[in-house]
């Protein structure tokens, strides 16, 4: 499983997510499934259906465990953790997941995404 996950402001519009998402893709396999905070899930629904990929919304306190390469002060104050997009990618691909992309930030800034690696792919 190939997961790409997404942090993003709530302004973020459906450009800046597949901005970050091609931004991140650029050194990846093809993703199968998109995550990001349950609470943001509505926002990234329509990329998602739009590319033909399931979507997973990660909780808080996965999102905190997870161990992230980025550490933004932005993401640790809002969410507990370095990279919002870095740990939904990890958390979705399950234990022993390995980040192959660390956050890419979308050119507008709204939006980053990251791409992991679950287990086993």
């Amino acid at each position: 499983m190939i997961v790409a996950g997404f942090g993003f402001r709530a302004g973020a519009t459906e450009a800046s997510l597949r901005a970050a998402l091609e931004g991140a893709q650029r050194s990846a396999p093809p993703v199968t499934l998109l995550a990001a905070p349950e609470d943001k899930l509505a926002l990234l629904a329509p990329l998602a259906k739009r590319l033909g990929l399931p979507l997973t919304g990660i909780a808080p306190d996965a999102l905190a465990a997870a161990e992230t390469q980025t550490r933004s002060t932005a993401s640790m104050a809002a969410r507990g953790t370095g990279s919002v997009s870095e740990a939904a990618a990890l958390a979705a691909a399950g234990p022993g997941a390995l980040l192959l992309v660390p956050r890419f930030i979308a050119p507008d800034r709204m939006a980053t995404c990251a791409i992991a690696r679950g287990p086993q792919s």
